[in-house]
């Protein structure tokens, strides 16, 4: 499970990168999805739809994201998820929040599974979508080489 703040940016990224990894290196068996921490992109029952300059991006890179709406992480979402994949460190502050703690230690931050870790940016605020692109892009990289490597 990806997560950030309103689930319309980086983490719908990362799901859409990641399964997209995962059908370029022919590996089954894997649920991905992607969530918020906070109900701010679900007030209308629905859940909005990725931010268009992320799915723009996507589209960049021959990936697409469909009609995917955004959905917030609830507590029962711990037992259903092997790993929850926060962008930055306030996503790890509230995944521990929400989930009740951690205590299988599945929450991790996607930037530590390189060698230079950190928070993913916000785009929204910065507009760089390029930038969590390739941050999001190399994080879930060295995540499937985690994963495939035991």
């Amino acid at each position: 499970m990806f997560v950030c703040h309103g689930n319309i940016c980086r983490s719908p990224m990362a799901e859409f990168i990641f399964k997209d990894m995962l059908r370029e290196e022919h590996v089954e068996g894997f649920t991905v999805a992607s969530c918020a921490t906070s109900s701010e992109t679900i007030w209308n029952g629905k859940g909005s739809a990725v931010y268009p300059p992320a799915e723009a991006e996507l589209a960049k890179h021959d990936i697409y994201c469909g009609d995917k709406r955004s959905v917030q992480l609830r507590a029962d979402d711990y037992e259903k998820y092997d790993l929850f994949i926060g962008m930055d460190s306030a996503n790890i502050r509230n995944m521990h929040r929400i989930l009740c703690g951690d205590p299988a230690g599945k929450i991790h931050k996607l930037m530590d599974y390189t060698a230079r870790g950190g928070d993913v940016a916000d785009p929204w605020y910065s507009d760089r979508f390029d930038i969590a692109y390739r941050d999001i892009y190399e994080g879930c990289a060295a995540l499937l080489k985690t994963l495939l490597n035991g």
